[in-house]
């Protein structure tokens, strides 16, 4: 079985052996067995074809803590397989090539030349192209693009690119360049690589909020992503918080919804507002860490906001963890007082879930593209035609 067709023959507990394994190993079959729940000889029944395809190998010996015993830990077999993840702004593409298991091995950023579908496929098609020259073909492409993405192909809305109507983008790609292609919101994208490879691993249960331009949100329950096919889920920025926000209402004329209070250009129509000139989003944060009275009320109000935003999200899912993210994050440095003040205020009495502010850039970003299209090439889910 080779590695490239072999993940696709998988399904059920064969797929749940090898998933565990790439998530989480190596892992000796005992810890295999306790994740699982299975005993140690299903559990030896279903990785004894897996290791003779050569999907796993047995790698070296280590010592169980409460025996002395030898075990041998379980890895996915190492290969050269590689995945190629694209996250698409307004006006850049940022690439990566990476491993089976997400490392990323080489990053590129390129100018989009328009912000149509025909300039997108090409500028995707050709950057790839730059990487598969020096890294070798890849086995799928990740696409991640803020807007509606449904069943992993078509871009319904791309507000940034100005994209109205399905846009088939998996398809127009996947003729390109002629390699599977999985497309997905970049939250959402970002969401999955936290969850397999990232700050979820491990968790049953995490969610990432988002504050830029949009807001957004990411939610894995019971070690399940939250991402239906119709791809709604995690659409929160339109999400009422306040009767009015300060800045205005947002694009869609909404008075104090989410991305009117918490969004970059809310923020920054607040702060003209109360500080009688217009500021940029970094000066609004400089003002604010410099103590500039206007500026920190600016930035605490949008804080209690969010401890809104978080509550509501942790009152739903009962998350282990709430990570933050976003270019508009940063107000939870300035205001983190507010915020905690205001979690308070909501749930007294209760244990806060902890919230972790988390920095990610633009090469996060495409990797979390790249780990869409591992897990669709692990779970042969990557869409076609």
């Amino acid at each position: 079985m080779s590695e490239e067709t072999g993940w696709g023959r998988l399904d059920g507990s064969l797929l749940a052996v090898a998933v565990e394994v790439l998530r989480h190993g190596p892992l000796p079959r005992a810890e295999l067995s306790r994740r699982l729940g299975l005993s140690p000889g299903s559990l030896t029944r279903l990785t004894r074809p897996l290791v003779d395809d050569g999907l796993l190998v047995e790698g070296g010996p280590e010592l169980q803590r409460s025996t002395g015993r030898p075990s041998v830990p379980l890895d996915v077999r190492p290969t050269g397989v590689r995945f190629a993840g694209v996250k698409i702004t307004a006006d850049e593409l940022f690439a990566v090539v990476t491993d089976l298991r997400a490392s990323v091995l080489d990053r590129r950023t390129v100018a989009l030349p328009g912000r149509s579908p025909d300039d997108v496929v090409r500028s995707v098609a050709a950057v790839v192209d730059d990487l598969a020259r020096t890294h070798g073909p890849v086995a799928g492409i990740g696409v991640g693009i803020a807007g509606l993405v449904t069943e992993h192909r078509d871009v319904v809305v791309s507000p940034f690119l100005g994209w109205t109507g399905a846009v088939p983008l998996a398809a127009l790609l996947g003729e390109a360049t002629g390699v599977p292609v999985s497309v997905d919101n970049d939250v959402r994208a970002l969401t999955a690589a936290e969850h397999w490879f990232g700050q979820g691993r491990g968790l049953h249960s995490f969610a990432l909020v988002t504050i830029g331009a949009g807001v957004g949100c990411g939610l894995v329950v019971h070690d399940r992503q939250v991402c239906g096919a119709r791809g709604r889920g995690g659409r929160i920025g339109h999400l009422p918080l306040v009767a009015s926000a300060p800045g205005g209402p947002c694009d869609l004329g909404h008075p104090g919804c989410a991305q009117a209070l918490l969004g970059t250009g809310g923020l920054t129509a607040a702060a003209a507002a109360r500080l009688g000139h217009p500021v940029t989003h970094a000066e609004l944060l400089g003002l604010a860490g410099a103590g500039d009275p206007g500026a920190r009320t600016v930035l605490d109000d949008a804080a209690r906001g969010l401890a809104q935003l978080v509550t509501a999200v942790t009152a739903l899912s009962d998350p282990e963890l709430v990570l933050i993210s976003g270019e508009g994050a940063e107000l939870l440095e300035v205001s983190r007082a507010a915020f905690d003040e205001e979690i308070a205020r909501i749930g007294p009495g209760q244990d806060p879930v902890p919230v972790r502010i988390a920095p990610f850039g633009f090469t996060d970003w495409a990797r979390g593209a790249a780990v869409v299209a591992v897990q669709d090439h692990v779970r042969g889910d990557a869409p076609v035609g």
